[in-house]
């Protein structure tokens, strides 16, 4: 039987992290507009929902949650991702390019500060070719509604553990958002500038 940590929300891995992001957020300067509420929406797809789930988890969000969307499937991404002909034709899988562009969209399409956005392979299998999945890899991006974002490709090491890969994309994913509150990660004008990887071994 599970314990009592093991089956609550959110999972225990995320409540730190939580706790950080919600109160940056409520005391960040908006970069664009000074006199503007700091807001987050979200774009997810491998974490299927986590994201926006643990963010409304914390009291008083409704002061910066923007709201969210899960990006799971070529449909929703062309109704509230912007996709169009040019991404269709070439996706091969996630890419700090594709959830930048996933991000930016969100940002302008519900006016939010920043878009948090997340997509990977959770297992426990993948495509296989012309796509270029890889098991417990995801690209995240934070980006803002004037183009502007933060990349990271994160490798859990966890293999096709889709459970444990779904928390562990929503935990980075949540670092890189605090990085950028905390303007340590920094916002370029391109997402193949400042994305970096990370090797999460599993805990």
């Amino acid at each position: 039987m599970a314990s009592h940590s093991e089956s609550s929300f959110p999972p225990a891995s995320l409540r730190p992290i939580l706790a950080e992001v919600a109160e940056l957020l409520a005391n960040a300067q908006n970069p664009e507009d000074p006199s503007a509420r700091v807001t987050v929406a979200i774009a997810e797809t491998t974490t299927g929902g986590i994201l926006s789930a643990a963010l409304l988890s914390v009291s008083g969000a409704s002061k910066w949650y923007a709201g969210g969307a899960t990006l799971y499937n070529l449909k929703s991404r062309i109704a509230w991702g912007g996709w169009g002909e040019k991404e269709i034709q070439s996706y091969r899988g996630p890419t700090a390019e594709l959830v930048a562009g996933l991000a930016i969209n969100v940002a302008n399409t519900l006016e939010a500060t920043y878009c948090l956005s997340e997509s990977g392979a959770a297992g426990p299998t993948v495509p296989g070719p012309p796509y270029c999945h890889v098991l417990g890899e995801t690209a995240i991006a934070v980006g803002t509604k004037s183009g502007k974002v933060a990349t990271r490709i994160v490798q859990t090491g966890l293999g096709g553990d889709r459970e444990r890969n779904m928390v562990a994309f929503a935990e980075h994913a949540l670092l890189l958002l605090r990085d950028v509150l905390k303007g340590t990660a920094e916002l370029h004008a391109n997402a193949r500038y400042g994305t970096d990887i990370i090797w999460d071994l599993p805990k």
